[in-house]
Protein backbone atom coordinates (compact mmCIF):
# COMPACT_ATOMS: atom_id res chain seq x y z
CA UNK A 1 0.00 0.00 0.00
CA UNK A 2 2.57 2.29 0.66
CA UNK A 3 4.88 1.67 -2.52
CA UNK A 4 1.68 2.46 -4.35
CA UNK A 5 0.52 5.64 -2.54
CA UNK A 6 4.67 7.04 -3.53
CA UNK A 7 3.86 5.52 -6.81
CA UNK A 8 0.82 8.02 -7.25
CA UNK A 9 2.45 10.70 -5.64
CA UNK A 10 5.78 10.43 -8.09
CA UNK A 11 3.28 10.45 -10.66
CA UNK A 12 0.96 12.96 -10.01
CA UNK A 13 4.65 15.27 -9.80
CA UNK A 14 5.31 14.27 -13.32
CA UNK A 15 2.39 15.58 -14.78
CA UNK A 16 1.21 19.02 -14.85
CA UNK A 17 4.92 20.73 -15.34
CA UNK A 18 3.84 23.64 -17.16
CA UNK A 19 5.54 26.92 -15.66
CA UNK A 20 2.73 28.75 -13.46
CA UNK A 21 3.31 33.02 -14.21
CA UNK A 22 3.94 35.15 -11.47
CA UNK A 23 5.80 32.67 -8.63
CA UNK A 24 9.50 33.58 -7.45
CA UNK A 25 10.50 30.32 -8.62
CA UNK A 26 10.57 28.28 -11.72
CA UNK A 27 11.56 24.57 -13.26
CA UNK A 28 15.40 23.92 -12.77
CA UNK A 29 16.27 27.16 -11.02
CA UNK A 30 18.19 26.66 -7.72
CA UNK A 31 17.72 27.68 -4.53
CA UNK A 32 19.22 28.53 -1.18
CA UNK A 33 16.70 26.89 1.67
CA UNK A 34 15.82 26.88 5.23
CA UNK A 35 14.26 23.91 6.01
CA UNK A 36 11.39 24.24 8.49
CA UNK A 37 9.38 21.11 9.03
CA UNK A 38 8.62 17.63 7.69
CA UNK A 39 5.53 16.47 6.00
CA UNK A 40 4.03 13.61 7.17
CA UNK A 41 5.70 11.87 3.82
CA UNK A 42 9.26 12.75 5.23
CA UNK A 43 9.86 15.50 2.87
CA UNK A 44 11.86 18.55 4.15
CA UNK A 45 9.72 21.81 3.79
CA UNK A 46 11.40 25.03 3.12
CA UNK A 47 10.11 28.42 1.50
CA UNK A 48 10.96 31.14 -1.06
CA UNK A 49 9.37 34.37 -0.58
CA UNK A 50 6.60 32.71 0.93
CA UNK A 51 6.53 30.00 -1.71
CA UNK A 52 6.72 26.64 -0.35
CA UNK A 53 9.03 24.00 -1.45
CA UNK A 54 9.05 19.79 -0.38
CA UNK A 55 12.68 18.44 -0.99
CA UNK A 56 13.34 15.22 -0.48
CA UNK A 57 15.69 13.71 2.61
CA UNK A 58 15.95 17.34 3.83
CA UNK A 59 15.52 17.43 7.63
CA UNK A 60 14.27 20.22 9.24
CA UNK A 61 16.59 23.10 10.73
CA UNK A 62 19.05 22.10 7.41
CA UNK A 63 19.78 24.65 4.72
CA UNK A 64 20.14 22.89 1.60
CA UNK A 65 21.12 24.19 -1.94
CA UNK A 66 17.95 22.74 -4.14
CA UNK A 67 16.45 22.52 -7.74
CA UNK A 68 13.13 23.24 -8.67
CA UNK A 69 11.22 20.17 -10.54
CA UNK A 70 8.24 21.36 -10.39
CA UNK A 71 5.92 24.08 -9.60
CA UNK A 72 1.91 24.49 -9.49
CA UNK A 73 0.33 27.80 -7.54
CA UNK A 74 0.82 27.18 -4.45
CA UNK A 75 3.61 24.54 -3.87
CA UNK A 76 6.68 23.11 -5.77
CA UNK A 77 8.70 20.23 -5.30
CA UNK A 78 12.44 20.38 -5.52
CA UNK A 79 15.59 17.95 -5.33
CA UNK A 80 18.47 18.22 -2.90
CA UNK A 81 21.72 19.20 -4.47
CA UNK A 82 24.19 20.29 -1.02
CA UNK A 83 23.59 20.44 2.37
CA UNK A 84 25.29 24.00 3.22
CA UNK A 85 24.39 23.14 6.57
CA UNK A 86 23.18 19.99 8.07
CA UNK A 87 20.81 19.27 10.63
CA UNK A 88 22.57 17.40 14.51
CA UNK A 89 20.00 15.16 13.78
CA UNK A 90 21.46 13.53 10.58
CA UNK A 91 23.01 10.40 10.32
CA UNK A 92 23.91 7.99 7.35
CA UNK A 93 21.69 6.08 6.60
CA UNK A 94 23.27 2.09 7.09
CA UNK A 95 21.21 0.58 4.21
CA UNK A 96 23.57 0.32 1.10
CA UNK A 97 20.24 0.63 -1.46
CA UNK A 98 18.17 3.45 1.04
CA UNK A 99 18.60 6.44 -1.55
CA UNK A 100 17.16 4.27 -4.51
CA UNK A 101 14.72 1.78 -2.26
CA UNK A 102 11.31 3.13 -1.22
CA UNK A 103 10.86 0.79 1.86
CA UNK A 104 12.33 3.07 4.37
CA UNK A 105 12.18 6.99 4.33
CA UNK A 106 13.54 8.37 7.70
CA UNK A 107 16.85 6.18 7.87
CA UNK A 108 18.92 9.60 7.42
CA UNK A 109 17.32 11.02 10.38
CA UNK A 110 18.79 9.84 13.88
CA UNK A 111 16.28 7.24 15.91
CA UNK A 112 15.50 9.27 18.72
CA UNK A 113 14.51 12.37 16.36
CA UNK A 114 12.11 10.10 14.59
CA UNK A 115 10.04 8.99 18.14
CA UNK A 116 9.94 13.10 18.77
CA UNK A 117 8.79 13.74 15.08
CA UNK A 118 6.52 11.10 15.35
CA UNK A 119 4.87 12.18 18.75
CA UNK A 120 4.75 15.91 17.03
CA UNK A 121 3.11 14.38 14.04
CA UNK A 122 0.10 12.98 16.22
CA UNK A 123 0.33 16.58 18.24
CA UNK A 124 -0.18 18.62 14.86
CA UNK A 125 -2.96 16.75 13.25
CA UNK A 126 -4.87 16.28 16.59
CA UNK A 127 -4.68 20.33 16.96
CA UNK A 128 -5.34 21.03 13.11
CA UNK A 129 -7.46 18.48 12.06
CA UNK A 130 -9.24 17.57 14.73
CA UNK A 131 -9.29 21.27 16.42
CA UNK A 132 -8.70 19.63 19.96
CA UNK A 133 -6.39 20.80 22.42
CA UNK A 134 -3.23 19.36 23.39
CA UNK A 135 -1.68 19.91 26.87
CA UNK A 136 1.98 21.75 26.85
CA UNK A 137 1.51 21.76 23.25
CA UNK A 138 2.78 25.47 22.73
CA UNK A 139 6.69 24.79 22.59
CA UNK A 140 6.83 22.02 24.31
CA UNK A 141 8.93 19.02 23.83
CA UNK A 142 7.82 15.31 24.47
CA UNK A 143 9.27 15.00 27.78
CA UNK A 144 7.71 18.03 29.00
CA UNK A 145 4.31 17.87 27.32
CA UNK A 146 3.93 14.28 29.02
CA UNK A 147 4.07 15.94 32.46
CA UNK A 148 1.66 18.59 31.94
CA UNK A 149 -0.95 19.23 33.61
CA UNK A 150 -4.38 21.44 33.23
CA UNK A 151 -6.44 20.74 30.41
CA UNK A 152 -5.83 19.33 26.87
CA UNK A 153 -5.24 15.71 25.48
CA UNK A 154 -2.35 14.15 27.07
CA UNK A 155 0.12 13.02 24.31
CA UNK A 156 2.83 11.08 25.68
CA UNK A 157 6.53 10.54 24.24
CA UNK A 158 6.71 7.92 21.10
CA UNK A 159 7.06 4.14 22.51
CA UNK A 160 10.03 3.44 20.41
CA UNK A 161 12.52 -0.03 20.18
CA UNK A 162 15.46 -0.82 22.01
CA UNK A 163 16.53 -2.29 18.78
CA UNK A 164 14.99 -0.09 15.54
CA UNK A 165 16.63 -3.22 13.20
CA UNK A 166 15.48 -6.65 11.70
CA UNK A 167 11.92 -6.13 13.28
CA UNK A 168 9.42 -7.13 10.29
CA UNK A 169 8.25 -11.07 10.17
CA UNK A 170 6.67 -10.41 7.16
CA UNK A 171 8.78 -9.80 3.94
CA UNK A 172 6.57 -9.08 0.30
CA UNK A 173 8.84 -9.46 -2.30
CA UNK A 174 8.32 -8.74 -6.02
CA UNK A 175 10.14 -10.54 -8.54
CA UNK A 176 11.22 -9.41 -11.91
CA UNK A 177 13.90 -10.02 -14.33
CA UNK A 178 17.39 -8.79 -15.85
CA UNK A 179 19.92 -9.50 -17.98
CA UNK A 180 21.37 -11.01 -14.89
CA UNK A 181 18.00 -13.26 -14.79
CA UNK A 182 15.76 -13.82 -11.51
CA UNK A 183 16.03 -10.17 -9.11
CA UNK A 184 13.55 -9.49 -6.29
CA UNK A 185 13.64 -6.49 -3.75
CA UNK A 186 11.63 -3.27 -3.47
CA UNK A 187 10.26 -0.69 -5.85
CA UNK A 188 12.33 2.15 -6.60
CA UNK A 189 11.60 5.14 -5.16
CA UNK A 190 8.32 6.50 -7.33
CA UNK A 191 8.46 4.03 -10.17
CA UNK A 192 7.57 0.23 -11.04
CA UNK A 193 11.93 -0.70 -10.89
CA UNK A 194 12.78 -3.24 -8.56
CA UNK A 195 15.91 -3.06 -7.20
CA UNK A 196 17.42 -5.66 -6.43
CA UNK A 197 18.28 -6.70 -2.56
CA UNK A 198 20.00 -9.57 -1.08
CA UNK A 199 19.14 -8.16 2.62
CA UNK A 200 17.01 -5.67 4.24
CA UNK A 201 17.81 -3.98 7.40
CA UNK A 202 14.28 -3.97 8.95
CA UNK A 203 13.18 -7.30 7.92
CA UNK A 204 14.47 -10.20 10.19
CA UNK A 205 18.10 -12.05 8.99
CA UNK A 206 16.15 -15.15 8.29
CA UNK A 207 13.28 -13.83 5.60
CA UNK A 208 16.46 -12.58 3.72
CA UNK A 209 18.08 -15.94 3.74
CA UNK A 210 14.77 -17.06 2.55
CA UNK A 211 14.30 -14.82 -0.53
CA UNK A 212 17.84 -15.47 -1.19
CA UNK A 213 17.58 -19.33 -1.69
CA UNK A 214 14.48 -19.08 -3.89
CA UNK A 215 15.96 -16.24 -6.06
CA UNK A 216 18.84 -18.65 -6.66
CA UNK A 217 16.96 -22.13 -7.11
CA UNK A 218 14.38 -20.16 -9.39
CA UNK A 219 17.48 -19.07 -11.60
CA UNK A 220 18.73 -22.61 -11.07
CA UNK A 221 15.42 -24.17 -12.37
CA UNK A 222 14.34 -21.36 -15.21
CA UNK A 223 11.76 -20.03 -13.77
CA UNK A 224 10.55 -17.09 -14.94
CA UNK A 225 9.48 -13.80 -13.22
CA UNK A 226 5.73 -12.27 -13.98
CA UNK A 227 6.23 -9.05 -16.56
CA UNK A 228 3.26 -6.64 -15.81
CA UNK A 229 3.70 -5.19 -19.24
CA UNK A 230 2.97 -8.46 -20.67
CA UNK A 231 1.22 -10.31 -18.18
CA UNK A 232 3.06 -13.44 -19.09
CA UNK A 233 6.34 -15.27 -16.62
CA UNK A 234 5.34 -17.17 -13.79
CA UNK A 235 6.34 -15.56 -10.51
CA UNK A 236 5.28 -12.52 -8.98
CA UNK A 237 5.79 -12.54 -5.64
CA UNK A 238 7.60 -14.06 -2.77
CA UNK A 239 6.02 -13.95 0.61
CA UNK A 240 7.80 -15.25 3.96
CA UNK A 241 6.61 -15.06 7.50
CA UNK A 242 8.38 -15.37 10.51
CA UNK A 243 7.00 -16.35 13.93
CA UNK A 244 9.11 -14.65 16.23
CA UNK A 245 8.19 -16.96 19.46
CA UNK A 246 8.17 -20.28 17.97
CA UNK A 247 10.77 -19.79 15.13
CA UNK A 248 8.74 -21.43 12.13
CA UNK A 249 8.35 -19.81 8.89
CA UNK A 250 6.61 -20.00 6.30
CA UNK A 251 7.02 -19.41 2.83
CA UNK A 252 4.38 -18.37 -0.05
CA UNK A 253 4.81 -18.75 -3.80
CA UNK A 254 2.90 -15.69 -5.61
CA UNK A 255 2.25 -17.24 -9.29
CA UNK A 256 0.61 -16.42 -12.33
CA UNK A 257 -0.78 -19.57 -13.14
CA UNK A 258 -1.25 -22.90 -11.18
CA UNK A 259 1.33 -25.33 -12.86
CA UNK A 260 5.12 -24.82 -11.53
CA UNK A 261 7.60 -26.15 -13.60
CA UNK A 262 10.33 -28.62 -11.62
CA UNK A 263 8.38 -28.24 -8.34
CA UNK A 264 9.73 -31.57 -6.76
CA UNK A 265 13.21 -30.28 -7.05
CA UNK A 266 12.41 -26.55 -6.10
CA UNK A 267 10.26 -27.92 -2.91
CA UNK A 268 12.79 -30.55 -2.06
CA UNK A 269 16.03 -28.10 -2.37
CA UNK A 270 14.34 -25.56 0.00
CA UNK A 271 13.25 -28.04 2.48
CA UNK A 272 16.71 -29.05 2.31
CA UNK A 273 18.56 -25.41 2.73
CA UNK A 274 15.79 -23.80 4.49
CA UNK A 275 14.86 -26.21 7.92
CA UNK A 276 13.26 -23.57 9.76
CA UNK A 277 10.85 -23.48 6.70
CA UNK A 278 7.33 -25.81 7.78
CA UNK A 279 5.15 -24.61 5.68
CA UNK A 280 5.28 -24.02 1.42
CA UNK A 281 1.81 -22.57 -0.10
CA UNK A 282 1.27 -21.52 -3.44
CA UNK A 283 -1.24 -18.76 -3.72
CA UNK A 284 -2.20 -18.29 -7.69
CA UNK A 285 -2.76 -14.47 -8.54
CA UNK A 286 -3.34 -14.46 -12.89
CA UNK A 287 -5.39 -11.00 -12.45
CA UNK A 288 -3.69 -7.85 -14.10
CA UNK A 289 -3.31 -5.99 -10.70
CA UNK A 290 -1.18 -4.13 -8.27
CA UNK A 291 -3.19 -6.64 -5.60
CA UNK A 292 -0.35 -9.18 -4.12
CA UNK A 293 -2.45 -12.38 -3.79
CA UNK A 294 -5.13 -13.73 -5.76
CA UNK A 295 -8.36 -15.69 -4.00
CA UNK A 296 -6.71 -19.51 -4.72
CA UNK A 297 -4.25 -20.96 -1.98
CA UNK A 298 -3.17 -24.25 -1.64
CA UNK A 299 -0.51 -25.79 0.40
CA UNK A 300 2.44 -27.40 -1.54
CA UNK A 301 4.29 -29.15 1.32
CA UNK A 302 4.26 -28.92 5.32
CA UNK A 303 1.81 -26.91 7.55
CA UNK A 304 -1.45 -24.85 6.34
CA UNK A 305 -0.51 -22.76 9.34
CA UNK A 306 2.27 -21.88 11.40
CA UNK A 307 2.14 -20.74 15.02
CA UNK A 308 3.15 -17.26 17.19
CA UNK A 309 2.12 -15.66 20.18
CA UNK A 310 1.81 -11.98 21.44
CA UNK A 311 1.79 -12.39 25.06
CA UNK A 312 0.54 -15.69 26.54
CA UNK A 313 -2.32 -15.47 23.73
CA UNK A 314 -1.18 -18.16 21.07
CA UNK A 315 -2.25 -17.23 17.22
CA UNK A 316 -2.12 -19.47 13.69
CA UNK A 317 -0.67 -17.45 11.08
CA UNK A 318 -2.17 -18.79 7.47
CA UNK A 319 -0.96 -17.64 3.95
CA UNK A 320 -3.15 -14.93 4.03
CA UNK A 321 -4.06 -14.02 7.55
CA UNK A 322 -3.44 -10.82 8.72
CA UNK A 323 -1.25 -10.54 11.59
CA UNK A 324 0.93 -7.16 12.87
CA UNK A 325 4.37 -7.26 11.32
CA UNK A 326 6.75 -5.92 14.52
CA UNK A 327 5.60 -8.72 16.91
CA UNK A 328 7.91 -6.61 20.16
CA UNK A 329 6.09 -3.18 19.51
CA UNK A 330 2.79 -5.04 19.03
CA UNK A 331 3.38 -6.58 22.57
CA UNK A 332 3.55 -2.84 23.63
CA UNK A 333 0.59 -1.41 21.49
CA UNK A 334 -1.63 -3.86 22.51
CA UNK A 335 -0.83 -3.91 26.23
CA UNK A 336 -1.46 -0.14 26.67
CA UNK A 337 -4.97 -0.87 24.86
CA UNK A 338 -5.25 -2.84 27.74
CA UNK A 339 -4.37 -0.38 29.93
CA UNK A 340 -6.47 2.18 28.47
CA UNK A 341 -9.24 -0.36 28.82
CA UNK A 342 -9.40 -0.08 32.47
CA UNK A 343 -10.90 -3.70 32.30
CA UNK A 344 -11.18 -5.51 35.71
CA UNK A 345 -12.87 -8.56 34.98
CA UNK A 346 -16.84 -7.63 35.37
CA UNK A 347 -16.77 -5.89 32.18
CA UNK A 348 -18.31 -6.24 28.31
CA UNK A 349 -16.11 -5.08 25.25
CA UNK A 350 -16.80 -4.99 21.60
CA UNK A 351 -13.92 -5.04 19.32
CA UNK A 352 -15.26 -3.05 16.21
CA UNK A 353 -12.53 -4.22 13.64
CA UNK A 354 -11.11 -7.66 15.31
CA UNK A 355 -8.95 -8.81 12.49
CA UNK A 356 -8.32 -12.37 13.27
CA UNK A 357 -8.79 -11.90 16.78
CA UNK A 358 -5.59 -10.65 18.15
CA UNK A 359 -6.66 -7.21 19.97
CA UNK A 360 -10.00 -9.19 21.04
CA UNK A 361 -8.23 -12.24 22.21
CA UNK A 362 -5.90 -9.90 24.54
CA UNK A 363 -8.91 -8.64 25.88
CA UNK A 364 -10.27 -11.61 26.69
CA UNK A 365 -8.34 -12.20 29.34
CA UNK A 366 -9.13 -9.69 31.39
CA UNK A 367 -12.67 -9.09 30.33
CA UNK A 368 -16.28 -11.19 31.19
CA UNK A 369 -17.07 -11.35 27.85
CA UNK A 370 -15.85 -9.92 24.20
CA UNK A 371 -17.14 -9.49 21.12
CA UNK A 372 -15.78 -9.07 17.84
CA UNK A 373 -16.91 -7.94 14.57
CA UNK A 374 -14.97 -7.85 11.01
CA UNK A 375 -16.02 -7.55 7.42
CA UNK A 376 -14.30 -10.08 6.05
CA UNK A 377 -15.36 -13.59 6.79
CA UNK A 378 -11.85 -15.50 6.42
CA UNK A 379 -10.58 -13.46 9.29
CA UNK A 380 -13.77 -14.31 11.26
CA UNK A 381 -13.18 -17.80 10.62
CA UNK A 382 -9.17 -17.16 12.07
CA UNK A 383 -10.43 -15.51 14.54
CA UNK A 384 -12.39 -18.59 16.19
CA UNK A 385 -10.00 -20.97 15.51
CA UNK A 386 -7.67 -18.70 18.11
CA UNK A 387 -10.12 -18.60 20.64
CA UNK A 388 -10.39 -22.09 20.44
CA UNK A 389 -6.65 -22.48 20.50
CA UNK A 390 -6.33 -20.43 23.13
CA UNK A 391 -9.50 -22.12 25.02
CA UNK A 392 -11.37 -18.92 25.60
CA UNK A 393 -14.66 -19.39 25.78
CA UNK A 394 -15.67 -15.76 26.98
CA UNK A 395 -14.93 -14.47 23.16
CA UNK A 396 -17.82 -14.16 20.68
CA UNK A 397 -17.43 -13.42 16.70
CA UNK A 398 -19.69 -12.37 13.88
CA UNK A 399 -19.36 -11.69 10.21
CA UNK A 400 -20.61 -8.40 9.10
CA UNK A 401 -19.79 -4.51 9.24
CA UNK A 402 -19.55 -2.73 12.50
CA UNK A 403 -22.00 -0.37 11.71
CA UNK A 404 -24.63 -3.31 11.12
CA UNK A 405 -24.02 -5.87 13.73
CA UNK A 406 -23.18 -3.20 16.60
CA UNK A 407 -27.03 -2.25 16.47
CA UNK A 408 -28.30 -5.38 16.24
CA UNK A 409 -26.32 -6.62 19.70
CA UNK A 410 -27.53 -3.43 21.13
CA UNK A 411 -31.05 -5.22 20.30
CA UNK A 412 -30.13 -8.41 22.02
CA UNK A 413 -29.27 -6.64 25.21
CA UNK A 414 -25.66 -6.13 24.56
CA UNK A 415 -24.37 -2.79 26.30
CA UNK A 416 -20.67 -2.90 26.31
CA UNK A 417 -18.52 -0.82 28.67
CA UNK A 418 -15.59 -0.34 26.78
CA UNK A 419 -15.82 -0.10 23.02
CA UNK A 420 -12.14 -0.73 21.04
CA UNK A 421 -12.01 0.22 17.27
CA UNK A 422 -8.79 -0.60 15.04
CA UNK A 423 -9.84 0.95 12.06
CA UNK A 424 -7.89 0.63 8.43
CA UNK A 425 -6.18 3.96 7.12
CA UNK A 426 -9.06 5.76 6.04
CA UNK A 427 -10.60 5.44 9.82
CA UNK A 428 -13.75 4.83 11.28
CA UNK A 429 -17.36 4.87 9.22
CA UNK A 430 -19.59 7.70 10.02
CA UNK A 431 -22.06 5.20 10.53
CA UNK A 432 -19.99 3.55 13.43
CA UNK A 433 -18.93 6.68 15.10
CA UNK A 434 -22.94 7.39 15.18
CA UNK A 435 -23.41 3.48 16.76
CA UNK A 436 -21.17 4.08 19.62
CA UNK A 437 -22.71 7.43 20.53
CA UNK A 438 -26.03 5.79 20.53
CA UNK A 439 -24.42 3.13 22.61
CA UNK A 440 -22.35 5.31 25.11
CA UNK A 441 -20.00 3.28 26.71
CA UNK A 442 -18.16 3.85 29.50
CA UNK A 443 -14.70 4.03 27.36
CA UNK A 444 -13.66 3.97 24.35
CA UNK A 445 -10.25 3.03 23.18
CA UNK A 446 -8.98 4.02 19.40
CA UNK A 447 -6.04 2.20 17.99
CA UNK A 448 -4.93 4.21 15.13
CA UNK A 449 -2.29 3.67 12.13
CA UNK A 450 -3.02 7.04 10.66
CA UNK A 451 -3.01 10.58 12.42
CA UNK A 452 -5.36 12.44 10.21
CA UNK A 453 -8.31 10.28 10.30
CA UNK A 454 -7.76 9.93 14.14
CA UNK A 455 -8.04 13.49 14.79
CA UNK A 456 -10.89 13.41 12.07
CA UNK A 457 -12.79 10.68 14.92
CA UNK A 458 -11.83 12.36 17.95
CA UNK A 459 -13.43 15.45 17.02
CA UNK A 460 -16.71 13.45 16.13
CA UNK A 461 -16.45 11.73 19.29
CA UNK A 462 -15.58 14.72 21.27
CA UNK A 463 -18.26 16.45 20.17
CA UNK A 464 -21.40 13.90 20.99
CA UNK A 465 -19.90 13.93 24.65
CA UNK A 466 -16.73 12.26 25.02
CA UNK A 467 -13.14 13.68 26.53
CA UNK A 468 -9.77 12.51 24.80
CA UNK A 469 -7.64 11.79 28.13
CA UNK A 470 -4.63 10.25 26.53
CA UNK A 471 -2.78 9.59 23.34
CA UNK A 472 0.45 7.39 23.23
CA UNK A 473 1.98 7.07 19.98
CA UNK A 474 3.75 4.05 19.46
CA UNK A 475 6.66 3.30 16.79
CA UNK A 476 5.54 0.32 15.13
CA UNK A 477 7.36 0.57 11.88
CA UNK A 478 10.85 2.77 12.55
CA UNK A 479 13.13 4.18 10.29
CA UNK A 480 9.51 4.60 8.12
CA UNK A 481 7.33 7.48 8.51
CA UNK A 482 4.79 5.78 10.12
CA UNK A 483 3.41 5.77 13.19
CA UNK A 484 0.50 3.94 15.42
CA UNK A 485 -1.47 5.76 18.20
CA UNK A 486 -3.50 4.50 20.80
CA UNK A 487 -5.89 6.88 22.38
CA UNK A 488 -8.66 6.67 25.91
CA UNK A 489 -11.83 8.64 25.51
CA UNK A 490 -14.17 8.58 28.53
CA UNK A 491 -18.05 9.56 28.47
CA UNK A 492 -18.23 13.12 30.16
Amino acid sequence: MNKQRSRRSASRREQGAAPVAGLPVNKNDEVLLDIIGMTHEGEGVGRVEGFTLFVQGALPGERVRARVLKTKKQYGYAKLLELVQASSDRIAPPCPIYDQCGGCQLQHMDYTAQLVWKRQLVVDNLQRIGKLEVAGAAGADAASASGAQGEGIRVLPTLGMDEPWRYRNKAQVPIGVTEGGLVGGFYARGSHRIIDMETCLIQHEDNDKVVAAVKSLGRELGITAYDEETGRGLLRHVVVKKAFRTGQMMLVLVTNGRDIPHLDAWLGSIREQLPAVVSICQNINTQRTNVIFGNDTRVLWGSEVIYDYIGEVQFAISARSFYQVNPVQTELLYGRTLEYAALTGKETVIDAYCGIGTISLFLAQHADQVYGVEIVPEAIEDARANAKLNGMNNVKFEVGASEDVIPAWKEQGITPDVIVVDPPRKGCDARLLETILLMQPERVVYVSCNPSTLARDLRVLEDGGYRTVEVTPVDMFPHTVHVESVAVLELK
